[in-house]
C-alpha cells in the first residue's frame, strides 16, 4: 500500500475529499472485490506519480455507507474524481494504467 494513499471514511470525507485543495480520485473498493485488487497497485503507482498533483484515496463502502449512498455507488470498484468540492466524473470497474492516467488526467486539466 503505497504511503501517498488517504484512507477516508464517512467521518473524514468532507475534510480530506471534499476541502481538499487538490483534485482526489476517491477509489470505492472492499477487501473481497477482485477487480479493486486488480486496480490497486495501479493506484499506488499513479500515487506516487502525481503526488501534489492529484490526491488518491479509498473508501472501503463495506465500512462506510453514508458516502456511497450519497453518490449511488452501485457496484465497485467506482473512481469518482472531485475538484472543488464537486464530483466531477466518474468510472466504473477495472481500469488499466494507461485508462486511468487518461481518466485522471482529462478530468483535472
Amino acid at each position: 500500500m503505497s504511503d501517498n494513499i488517504v484512507h477516508v471514511t464517512d467521518a473524514t470525507f468532507e475534510t480530506e475529499v471534499l476541502q481538499s485543495e487538490i483534485p482526489v480520485l476517491l477509489d470505492f473498493w472492499a477487501p473481497w472485490c477482485g477487480p479493486c485488487k486488480m486496480i490497486a497497485p495501479v493506484l499506488d503507482e499513479l500515487a506516487t506519480e502525481l503526488a501534489g498533483q492529484v490526491k488518491i484515496a479509498k473508501i472501503n463502502v463495506d465500512d462506510n455507507q453514508a458516502v456511497p449512498a450519497q453518490f449511488g455507488v452501485r457496484g465497485i470498484p467506482t473512481l469518482i474524481i472531485f475538484k472543488d468540492g464537486q464530483a466531477l466524473a466518474t468510472k466504473v470497474g477495472a481500469l488499466a494504467k494507461n485508462q486511468l492516467a487518461a481518466f485522471v488526467n482529462a478530468s483535472i486539466a
